[in-house]
C-alpha cells in the first residue's frame, strides 16, 4: 500500500502545493474548475481529525501527570476500579512457581483448577480436565491486564456506558484536552515557521524513548514468540480483505495525505525544491519507525501471553487504546519506572502536538487564502480554530466518548479518505493531464530518469487509481457494523458515522454543481485549467501568511 498509494499521493500533493503555492481549496479549482470543492473536502478531513485526533494527545496528558508518583497506578490491581479477573505482571512476578495472579492475590494454581471442576494443575497456565486433557488457565478465568482496565475505567471511566446511557462527564480528560490546546495553540499561533522549528524536536526525541522500549522489549521471556508472530509472514492473510482495506487506511493516516495539509505545508516550499527526494525519504522514515515501533509491542505482547498462557493475538485488543496498553506494561519492567513513564507520556503528547501543527495551519490558511484580510489578525484566527475544536471534542470526554471518537475514526481516515484520494488522483492524471503534471515537475528542476518518469506515470494513471477504488468496493462489499471491544453499535449510530463520511465528500458535489450552474464554466472549460492556475510567483498567497502584512516583508522570505 506503501507503493500502491502511499508514495504516489503523497508526491501528487507535494507537487500542487509547491507549483502553485495555493492551499487545497484553491490549486484543483484553479487546476480543473469542476473539483472546485475537492480541496474542501480535504479541509473537512483534515479538520475532523484534528478535532478528534487531539483527545489521544489529552489521554497521554492524563497518563503523564498520573505518572508523579512512585508506584505507577496503571501496574496495579488495587485501586477500586479494578475487577477481581484483574492480573497485573509485575503482581504475579512475585508470586511462587506453584502460584499465579487472580482475585487480586497471589493464588495456587492447583487450587484455581480444582475450584472450577478440574482436576489438577500441570503448571502455572496449564490446568487438566478429567480426561488428562490440558487446558489453558485463562480459559477457566477471565483475567484482563491492569493495564487494560486502568485504560479502560480510570482514564475513560467507561463502566457501563453505551450509545443509550453515554454516562457522565470526565472532568480529569476535559482539563487534560484544555491544556492539550493551550499548549499547541501557543506552538502554532506564530504561523509554519515556529512550528516548522518544533517539529525537528518533536520527530527526533522520539527515537531515543523508544529505542528504550523496544530493547527492553526484546530481552523479556517469551519476547521472541511475539515478534515471531510480528515478522513471519502469514500469506493466507493476504486472501483477507480486510487486512488490505486497514493497510490502505493505515497508510494514508500515517502519510497525512489527502487532508490538505500536505499541499498546505508544500505550499511554503521553494518552488525548485526536489519533492521526489522528500517523498523517498518520508517514505523510508515512515517504514522504518512503523516496523522499528512494532518490536516494542509485540515482543511486551510476547511476554505477557507466555505469562498468561494464552496466543499472542488473544493478549489484548486492538483499537486506540493498544499504546495505552501494551507499552505501559514495558515500561513497568524499566529501572526507575516512574521517570521512564514520564518521558514515554512526554513523548507522545509532543509526538501528538506535531501531528496537530499541519492540521491547524491547513484550516489556518484556507481562512487567509479565502479573505486576506484577516491575516493581520493570525493570532485570532488561530485562536478560533483552537477554541473550536476544543468544544467540539468534548462529547469524546464523556464516559461513551470512546464510541463517538471510534465512529469519526472509522469513517473518516477509512473509506471515505480514499475516495478524496481517488479524485486527487483523476483529477491531476486524467483531467489535468499526467504528461503536463510531470513536465511541471521538470520546470521546477526535478529531473526525472526515463524509468522514474514511467513509474509515476503508471502509478498515478493507472495503479494507483483502480487501488484506491478497488479497496473502496471490497470493503463496501463486506461492510459490518463499528464496534469497540465487544460492543456492536446500534444501526443509528451507524448511520450517524456514515453522515460523517459523507460529509467529507459532500462539498465536492456541491461546489462541482455550483460551478455548473452559476460558475461560468461550461464545457470544456469545467475540466481545463483556469487562466489563474500557473507556477507560484515571488510571494506566493501561502507564503504571504508568513509575514505580518502585504508584500512588504522580503526580509522574512529570504530568510526561507
Amino acid at each position: 500500500m506503501l507503493v500502491l498509494m502511499g508514495m504516489p499521493i503523497f508526491l501528487l500533493e507535494l507537487i500542487v502545493g509547491q507549483y502553485s503555492g495555493l492551499g487545497p481549496d484553491q490549486a484543483f479549482a484553479r487546476m480543473a474548475p469542476i473539483f472546485n470543492g475537492l480541496g474542501y473536502c480535504t479541509l473537512v478531513v483534515i479538520t475532523l481529525v484534528t478535532i478528534y485526533y487531539m483527545v489521544i494527545i489529552a489521554w497521554t496528558v492524563f497518563y503523564f501527570f498520573a505518572s508523579f508518583t512512585s508506584e505507577l497506578g496503571y501496574g496495579s490491581c488495587h485501586n477500586d476500579f479494578n475487577s477481581m479477573g484483574c492480573y497485573s505482571a509485575t503482581e504475579d512476578a512475585n508470586c511462587a512457581s506453584d502460584e499465579t495472579y487472580f482475585n487480586k492475590m497471589c493464588m495456587s494454581v492447583d487450587e484455581i483448577c480444582i475450584s472450577h471442576d478440574h482436576s489438577h494443575a500441570i503448571n502455572r497456565t496449564h490446568c487438566s480436565d478429567i480426561r488428562g486433557n490440558p487446558v489453558p488457565l485463562n480459559n477457566i478465568i477471565n483475567r484482563t491486564l491492569a493495564t487494560a482496565e486502568y485504560f479502560r475505567e480510570y482514564v475513560l471511566g467507561m463502566g457501563d456506558a453505551d450509545w443509550y446511557n453515554f454516562g457522565s462527564i470526565r472532568w480529569e480528560l476535559i482539563g487534560c484536552l484544555l491544556l492539550s490546546w493551550i499548549v499547541g495553540y501557543l506552538c502554532v499561533v506564530k504561523g509554519v515557521k515556529t512550528s516548522g522549528k518544533a517539529v525537528y524536536f518533536t520527530a527526533l526525541f522520539p527515537y531515543v524513548i523508544l529505542t528504550a522500549l523496544v530493547v527492553q522489549g526484546c530481552i523479556l521471556d517469551g519476547a521472541e514468540d511475539g515478534i515471531r508472530l510480528y515478522i513471519v509472514p502469514q500469506w493466507e492473510m493476504l486472501l483477507e480483505i480486510d487486512v488490505w482495506a486497514q493497510a490502505a487506511s493505515q497508510t494514508f493516516y500515517s502519510f497525512g495525505i489527502a487532508c490538505g495539509s500536505l499541499i498546505t505545508l508544500a505550499s511554503y516550499n521553494n518552488f525548485t525544491n526536489n519533492c521526489v527526494k522528500d517523498v523517498l525519504i518520508v517514505s523510508f522514515a515512515n517504514a522504518f519507525t512503523s516496523v522499528y515501533a512494532g518490536f516494542a509491542i509485540f515482543g511486551m505482547l510476547g511476554f505477557l501471553a507466555k505469562q498468561m498462557g494464552v496466543a499472542v493475538e488473544d493478549v489484548v485488543d486492538d483499537g486506540p487504546g493498544l499504546a495505552f496498553v501494551a507499552y505501559p506494561e514495558a515500561i513497568l519492567r524499566l529501572p526507575a519506572s516512574t521517570v521512564w513513564s514520564l518521558l514515554f507520556f512526554f513523548m507522545l503528547f509532543i509526538l501528538g502536538l506535531g501531528c496537530q501543527f499541519a492540521g491547524v495551519e491547513a484550516i489556518s490558511c484556507l481562512i487567509m487564502d479565502k479573505w486576506p484580510q484577516v491575516r493581520k489578525h493570525q493570532v485570532f484566527v488561530t485562536l478560533g480554530i483552537c477554541v473550536t475544536c476544543f468544544v467540539l471534542a468534548i462529547p469524546m470526554c464523556f464516559s461513551g466518548g470512546i464510541y463517538l471518537f471510534t465512529l469519526m475514526e472509522w469513517n473518516t481516515a477509512s473509506w471515505a479518505i480514499m475516495l478524496i484520494g481517488f479524485s486527487e488522483a483523476i483529477a491531476v492524471s486524467w483531467v489535468y493531464g499526467c504528461n503536463r503534471f510531470l513536465d511541471n515537475m521538470a520546470d521546477m528542476g526535478m529531473t526525472l530518469s526515463k524509468w522514474s518518469r514511467y513509474f509515476w506515470w503508471t502509478s498515478w494513471v493507472i495503479i494507483t487509481p483502480l487501488s484506491l477504488i478497488g479497496i473502496f468496493v471490497f470493503q463496501m462489499s463486506n461492510f459490518s457494523y463499528t464496534y469497540y471491544e465487544d460492543y456492536q453499535f446500534p444501526l443509528w449510530a451507524d448511520m450517524i458515522g456514515w453522515m460523517i463520511g459523507l460529509t467529507t465528500l459532500a462539498p465536492l458535489f456541491i461546489f462541482g454543481v455550483w460551478v455548473v450552474w452559476k460558475g461560468g464554466y461550461k464545457g470544456k472549460k469545467l475540466l481545463t485549467p483556469t487562466s489563474d492556475w500557473k507556477p507560484q510567483g515571488e510571494v506566493s498567497d501561502s507564503r504571504l501568511n508568513l509575514t505580518k502584512g502585504p508584500r512588504d516583508s522580503e526580509t522574512t522570505l529570504d530568510k526561507l
